[in-house]
């Protein structure tokens, strides 16, 4: 009797415990909200998806070529993003201003693969989601907001007139959607460098035809609004080379007459910054000299390399001030084992249109029919 009057005093000790906890949530709560009141704010709570397409076709009204994919049924792997940063901005009058900005570490299981359906990408397609809810405090209810981020796999640094941003939340810094486009990516690491393509913005330039708007604007936050989709797009444009030696010229009867590609070096590519939110308006004063050499032509795993062969890879697009129609890509090319200073081919890309929005993927086809001479040309790519 006393046994079991001892388990009847604890169990009630164990629901008081717990009523007097759900007392504390609710109280807690209550006061969070009243000063919450007392500040004059309210409290939106709103999903949040970023959207990575695993193909790059896109909408109506925006036909770029596809950049995730090399020949027809081949696909390309990227890196899920490990890191994202958003922003999320209020309309206040003529400006936007920052209400919360989130710095999200992800894991693999965090992005969700399924098939698409929306204005942002071809209908059907295989995109990855990842969904989080962000917890805003509001100025105002029922006015409209803006949504950007960036994904990458590697974590990033970014810069802001040429100073490091340590805090993304100081308001001191960023405040505001000018602000937000004065961000610039520290692309400077070897780390980095190797990922390119697996970093991904929204472009601040992508404006729907049907509203006239930016693609990330929301209306009446705090009211109507749902959920909020942001699909993300490379900050990198793909160059997708192909070399191949004329059939009469990989043989010779005299052996110096053949013809071999035996060094292939991609030039002027940029290490320096890029704009997060800006792709194609990266402009630089001096032309970059980082660049690297084809590893499969100059150490060939299969000599046959030498005569056909196609690789590629993936840069951040820029122009040149003062002359800023083109992007001037170039690439070093020897023969037959040479080790003079190589034939240069410059490769000037239009970039003209006012409204890109999307980076490109340059598709280049070069043919070989002689010996390359210590020369230079300048073409344009396909």
């Amino acid at each position: 009797m006393e046994h079991t009057k001892l388990i009847f005093d604890i169990l009630n000790l164990k629901y008081i415990y717990y009523i007097l906890l759900g007392v504390f949530i609710c109280l807690t709560a209550c006061q969070t909200t009243r000063q919450e009141q007392e500040l004059g704010v309210e409290v939106a709570e709103i999903p949040f998806t970023l959207c990575m397409p695993t193909r790059m076709d896109f909408a109506p009204n925006y036909t770029p070529a596809r950049r995730s994919l090399g020949d027809p049924g081949t696909t390309e792997q990227f890196q899920l993003p490990r890191y994202a940063y958003i922003f999320i901005m209020q309309k206040n009058g003529s400006d936007w201003n920052i209400m919360d900005v989130w710095e999200e570490s992800l894991a693999t299981e965090d992005w969700q693969k399924e098939r698409y359906s929306g204005i942002y990408q071809t209908e059907g397609d295989s995109i990855y989601r990842y969904t989080k809810t962000l917890r805003m405090l509001l100025e105002e209810k029922g006015v409209k907001g803006r949504a950007c981020a960036v994904a990458s796999y590697k974590k990033l640094t970014f810069k802001k007139n040429g100073t490091t941003v340590t805090n993304l939340k100081d308001r001191n810094v960023i405040a505001n959607w000018n602000d937000v486009l004065e961000l610039q990516i520290d692309i400077s690491p070897d780390s980095i460098q190797e990922n390119l393509q697996n970093i991904y913005s929204s472009p601040y330039n992508y404006i729907l035809p049907s509203t006239g708007e930016y693609y990330g604007t929301f209306d009446n936050i705090g009211h109507t609004v749902a959920s909020l989709d942001l699909m993300l797009y490379h900050i990198a444009a793909k160059v997708d080379l192909k070399w191949s030696v004329a059939e009469n010229k990989r043989i010779a009867a005299n052996p110096e007459e053949a013809v071999r590609l035996t060094y292939l070096e991609v030039r002027r590519m940029l290490n320096t910054v890029c704009w997060a939110f800006k792709p194609m308006r990266n402009v630089v004063n001096t032309l970059p000299t980082a660049g690297y050499a084809i590893p499969n032509i100059v150490t060939p795993s299969d000599e046959g390399l030498w005569w056909e062969g196609r690789t590629y890879f993936y840069t951040i697009p820029f122009t040149v001030s003062g002359d800023a129609t083109h992007f001037p890509m170039q690439l070093l090319m020897r023969t037959n084992g040479s080790n003079g200073t190589g034939y240069e081919l410059t490769l000037n890309q239009p970039v003209t249109a006012a409204d890109t929005v999307f980076v490109p993927w340059f598709r280049g086809n070069i043919t070989l029919n002689n010996p390359l001479t210590d020369t230079q040309e300048t073409k344009n790519a396909d």
